[in-house]
């Protein structure tokens, strides 16, 4: 399997998401980080994932693929946006940690879980505080690099 330098976890069910996305993985590709972006490198798989007859074998395929490609990655990037952070995307913070990755969240939405807090195992899941704008992100990216890279 390719391996990447971040792994980029986020919700991928709409337009809106789907750009998003995109736009986080030319962000971080543009500062010299190969990224793993599932709606990009997960295959036609997950297409096929709205095929309910195909749910089953496909499901499985795709969650496989994805796995393999956290535990390749040096780092976890997740976008934490939403009413509350995608739920696939909270099983591979937890993964991304227990793999003992670099971990990153990145929440540019005022909504959260309880008085301007997330969810504890989501916060302490994380290597360092929530980024929430693209400049702190530069910023962070810049300092932790090395880090990032040094895991190849």
């Amino acid at each position: 399997m390719k391996r990447y330098d971040i792994y980029i976890s986020a919700p991928l069910f709409n337009e809106m998401e789907l750009k998003f996305n995109e736009t986080m993985s030319n962000f971080l590709e543009e500062r010299g980080f190969s990224t793993y972006l599932p709606q990009r490198d997960g295959g036609e798989d997950e297409m096929l994932l709205k095929d309910p007859q195909l749910w089953p074998e496909t499901s499985k395929r795709v969650f496989e693929r994805d796995v393999e490609a956290l535990k390749d990655a040096s780092a976890l990037l997740m976008i934490m946006d939403g009413r509350v952070p995608d739920e696939g995307a909270c099983v591979e913070l937890g993964m991304a940690y227990a793999y003992g990755k670099i971990c990153i969240g990145f929440q540019t939405d005022t909504r959260s879980f309880a008085t301007g807090q997330n969810n504890l195992m989501l916060d302490h899941s994380l290597s360092f505080p929530i980024v929430h704008n693209w400049k702190d992100l530069n910023t962070l990216l810049t300092k932790i690099k090395n880090d990032i890279k040094k895991n190849f």
